[in-house]
Formats: C-alpha cells, sequence, structure tokens
C-alpha cells in the first residue's frame, strides 16, 4: 500500500511512562503518525513537545477518546488519507502487527478492520473480560452482527468510506458507536486477531471510572436500541437489496 494512503492515529491521556515507546515501535512501520494530547496533566505535553517526527493535536481540557480521535480522524481526511489505524498509547497493543491492517485492507479496500484479542488470555483483567462480552452483546443486538472484540482499540478505520457521522458520545464508548453506525451504513467489518500486553496491575494507567462511565454506556445502549429499529435495521436492508442488485 502506497504510504500516503494510511497513517497512525495515538490518542493519549497521561501515558508519559509509555507514549514515546509507543510512538517508536509505530514509526517502524508508518512515518506518518498523529498524537492526539487530550488534555494530560503528566508529563505528557513535555514529550510530546520534543518530538519532530510526529504530528501533535493538543488541547488544554481534557475531552474523551471519541472526541480526540474525531479530530484526528478530521485532521488525517483533510491531509488526504484514507485510511487510519488507531492504537492505544499505554503499551498494550503490538505496533508489530500493523502489518497484518495492511495486508487486510489490501484484500478487503474501504473495510474496517477491528484487532480482536483473545478474551481471558493471561494477564487480561476479568473486569476487561466482562465488559468486552457486554458490549459484544449490545452489539449484536443493535446490528445482527457477532464480533469477538467490540471493546479494542486497535483498529484500521475507511476515512472515506465513514464519512462523516453525527455521533452521540465523546468519551470511550465513541469507539462501540462507531462500530454500529458504521454497520448500519453497509462498511464491511472484518476482526483480525492481534497480540496484547498486560503490564502487571501496579503498572496499569486506567482512566475507567466504573459508575459513571456504565450510565453513559448504558444511555449509549438505549439510544441505539431505539435508533437500530428506526434507521439501522432498514439502512441494513437497503444495503442488502442494494448488494444483490450488483
Amino acid at each position: 500500500m502506497k504510504t500516503q494512503d494510511v497513517c497512525a492515529i495515538i490518542p493519549t491521556y497521561n501515558n508519559s511512562t509509555t507514549i514515546e515507546k509507543v510512538i517508536d515501535s509505530v514509526l517502524q512501520y508508518c512515518p506518518d503518525i498523529f498524537v492526539v494530547n487530550d488534555g494530560s496533566t503528566d508529563d505528557t505535553s513535555d514529550i510530546l513537545n520534543n518530538r519532530t517526527d510526529v504530528t501533535v493535536i493538543s488541547y488544554e481540557k481534557n475531552r474523551g477518546k471519541g472526541y480526540a480521535l474525531r479530530r484526528a480522524f478530521i485532521t488525517a481526511s483533510e491531509k488526504g488519507f484514507r485510511y487510519a489505524v488507531t492504537i492505544d498509547s499505554d503499551g498494550q497493543h503490538i505496533a508489530s502487527d500493523i502489518p497484518l491492517f495492511i495486508s487486510a485492507i489490501e484484500k478487503n479496500p474501504d473495510a474496517m478492520l477491528i484487532g480482536s484479542r483473545k478474551l481471558g488470555c493471561e494477564g487480561m483483567p476479568k473486569k476487561n473480560t466482562f465488559a468486552n462480552k457486554f458490549s459484544n452483546f449490545w452489539f449484536t443486538l443493535q446490528t445482527g452482527r457477532k464480533l469477538p472484540d467490540t471493546q479494542t482499540g486497535f483498529r484500521l478505520y475507511p476515512l472515506q468510506k465513514m464519512g462523516k457521522m453525527h455521533l452521540l458520545t465523546k468519551r470511550y464508548e465513541t469507539e462501540l458507536e462507531i462500530l454500529v453506525r458504521s454497520t448500519w451504513r453497509g462498511v464491511k467489518i472484518i476482526p483480525l486477531d492481534i497480540n496484547v500486553f498486560y503490564p502487571a496491575p501496579k503498572d496499569r494507567v486506567s482512566h475507567f471510572r466504573p459508575t459513571r462511565d456504565f450510565i453513559r454506556i448504558s444511555l449509549l445502549n438505549t439510544c441505539l436500541c431505539v435508533s437500530a429499529v428506526i434507521y439501522g435495521y432498514p439502512a441494513m436492508f437497503v444495503n442488502y437489496l442494494k448488494g444483490k442488485r450488483r
């Protein structure tokens, strides 16, 4: 694939201990990187200010992962990129898996590729396994499709195919909303097996707020279930008919 077709996006919030390693590892496979500094209050800003090999998008107030991704999508699209690989900045994802995404998108142009972790693998927190199964259930209910991992942040987005989306969310649940709305629009979604690394519990950085975030996720799923009946399933049926006529 031509290098100008694909970029990498790394959203980060208070990941000063891992952000440089992640950037350096991604640079080995993708020369065009957008790092979104989502209002970090640690040393992340100082670290990024010293990097001249990445494009930094920065703002003072933390607005959430979903907002960070949307800002980067807009910037990448304006720069002419067709695809964007997103990878988390906590070191959980392995950059050497990026060629898997590139190879798969060459065979499936304009698809959305979703990294699939092995649930219950060594080191994966039990709450992650439960949250993923919970998310997978709602995704299937809202789209009629099954995916093994709807919460991974390691993905390849087809920016041009996705177009503009009017999203309800701005934080980490945005990744699920994009999956659902893309499925409604007829975007082909393909899971890819990926490697994953979980550091020792004492070294993990988590910004998940159980009560507040669970309430937001529940509200999102309620809205998406209603929207699925009104718009989602009819839209998928129309896309199915269009495909049959081709």
